[in-house]
């Protein structure tokens, strides 16, 4: 059907609502937006979701997916229609205190992300090694991954997007290979991923189920994919041609996601189906049969198997051989290599955005890299790789905390009509966008209360405490703002923002109308 559907729209290309050709010529951004959906942070999630829980939370990333591709959408329609990218309109429309802190927290996600990259590749170069990379090793040699970026860049975006259409297939055919060597049961899999039901689930797969979800829907991607939408020249004049643009990205943005879920279900199968409810005396007597050197990293109890990166290429390896723990290492490079330069993206746009500052890319990458590369070394030198992993945990919180301060501006801008003007979200998309948005939040705040309360330590419960008032507040300001433009006037009235707001509204349409490129 498909085939049939393609030459036909070949042959009759002015006649035919869909046309290949022109969905060709906007393919590219939502691929490399996608990329963030398999970065090395969340390759854990995923094998630690198979490990943990079996096939039964894979509804949780297929609902995840879902949901991230409709925040997606909303960020590639602020771009398309307003040829502004989210950092540009906070810029604009939000006063300059709240303007500088939300550029701080999104800073502070990008910095968070690289740092998983970071570790993602210094694991990778250690397992292809065999060891003989230390990790501290790997730490540095992903400094490289400035030289690629600016050497990949300069010869414009296509040939970039079409490097990470290579790493994306490197992926896709390195998780498909353990895939297919394992077998899963595709009816378990299929039970997993369409049952919204974990039956004999208690906390340590709710909050595996939370932390899908913070690691999918990444804050950093809604400013990146609202910026790379402006790469395609469209005629904002013409609401026809807008609304076009509108519809090829979202199909294009819909195919990318799902290959990158089709990746991250390979990566549940596999651990769901070879290591769920393993222990660790198991796998120790198996990694000794294979002659690992790796056997030391399971202890001889009957503890459940926790597993990481790291130890989830070693027991692939014990499993099935030398093949596949490589196979597994390459998925996992490619995965933090293509990571890495998106990241670095976002960084530019969100710099350039927020402050009006125009620095050069090698100045940007050399900034962010060594803020990120510096604590992931000093940990890879003086801890083993068991707190390098560990770290992934931490970075995921930190992400979660900062998704508030990307969902709700997205929301807030995409309804307001003096951006939007026809392209505005109708109601039903700002009941359920509200309500998608409170979830995630909420889900992602259960993580992160989670998190700290396992810490045991009184001192960090205050600081948490005042952070957290100061936090909060903020979060509030950001749904009162949004709330005003959702059109809950009463606030707007009550608050004495009325003027305020008009006024900002006025001076962005003064500025940059909707539709003037």
């Amino acid at each position: 059907i498909l085939f049939g559907l393609t030459l036909f729209c070949l042959l009759h290309d002015s006649k035919c609502m869909f046309s290949f050709r022109k969905l060709w010529a906007f393919t590219g951004p939502g691929f490399l937006m996608s990329i963030a959906y398999l970065d090395p942070g969340n390759i854990e999630s995923d094998l630690q979701s198979g490990a943990k829980a079996g096939f039964k939370l894979l509804w949780v990333l297929l609902g995840a997916t879902i949901i991230g591709l409709l925040l997606q959408r909303l960020a590639a329609r602020l771009g398309v229609v307003t040829g502004m990218h989210l950092a540009e309109v906070c810029n604009r429309q939000y006063p300059t205190v709240p303007r500088i802190i939300l550029w701080l927290m999104v800073e502070l996600a990008i910095i968070g992300s690289d740092m998983q990259e970071v570790i993602g590749c210094a694991i990778a170069f250690n397992l292809l090694s065999m060891g003989r990379i230390p990790l501290w090793g790997g730490v540095l040699i992903t400094i490289i991954d400035t030289f690629v970026f600016l050497f990949l860049d300069k010869y414009g975006l296509r040939k970039l997007e079409a490097f990470f259409g290579f790493l994306i297939t490197i992926m896709a055919v390195s998780f498909g290979y353990e895939y297919v060597m394992v077998r899963p049961d595709q009816g378990e899999l299929l039970k997993g991923m369409f049952l919204p039901y974990c039956e004999n689930c208690g906390s340590a797969q709710m909050e595996q189920a939370v932390g899908i979800v913070g690691a999918v829907i990444m804050p950093h991607n809604i400013y990146l994919h609202s910026a790379l939408v402006k790469s395609r020249q469209i005629d904002r004049g013409n609401k026809k041609e807008v609304k076009e643009a509108n519809k090829y990205y979202f199909i294009e943005s819909t195919i990318a996601l799902f290959i990158s879920f089709l990746i991250n279900v390979f990566v549940v199968a596999v651990f769901a189906e070879a290591f769920y409810d393993k222990t660790n005396i198991e796998v120790n007597a198996k990694c000794n049969e294979s002659g690992s050197p790796h056997t030391d990293l399971f202890p001889l109890d009957n503890s459940t198997l926790q597993v990481d990166i790291y130890k989830g290429g070693v027991v692939l390896g014990c499993f099935f051989g030398p093949a596949a723990l490589y196979i597994w290492a390459i998925g996992i490079l490619a995965a933090g290599q293509s990571s890495t330069m998106t990241g670095t993206y976002s960084g530019q746009f969100v710099m350039e955005g927020f402050l009006n500052l125009r620095w050069s890319r090698f100045a940007r990458v050399l900034l962010t890299r060594s803020i990120a590369i510096f604590p992931t070394l000093l940990v890879a030198i003086f801890q083993d790789v068991q707190h390098l992993t560990g770290m992934n945990d931490f970075l995921n919180v930190l992400q979660s905390m900062q998704l508030p301060f990307a969902l709700i501006p997205i929301l807030t801008f995409t309804s307001l009509t003096s951006i939007m003007d026809d392209f505005a979200n109708g109601l039903m998309w700002k009941i359920g966008g509200g309500v998608v948005i409170l979830v995630v939040c909420a889900i992602n705040m259960y993580f992160v209360v989670v998190y700290v309360t396992s810490l045991n330590s009184v001192a960090l419960y205050v600081l948490v405490a005042l952070l957290c008032i100061a936090y909060l507040s903020f979060v509030c300001y950001l749904t009162w703002q949004c709330l005003i433009a959702l059109g809950v006037s009463c606030l707007d009235v009550s608050c004495l923002g009325s003027r305020v707001s008009n006024n900002r509204h006025a001076v962005f349409i003064e500025e940059q109308p909707a539709y003037d490129t």
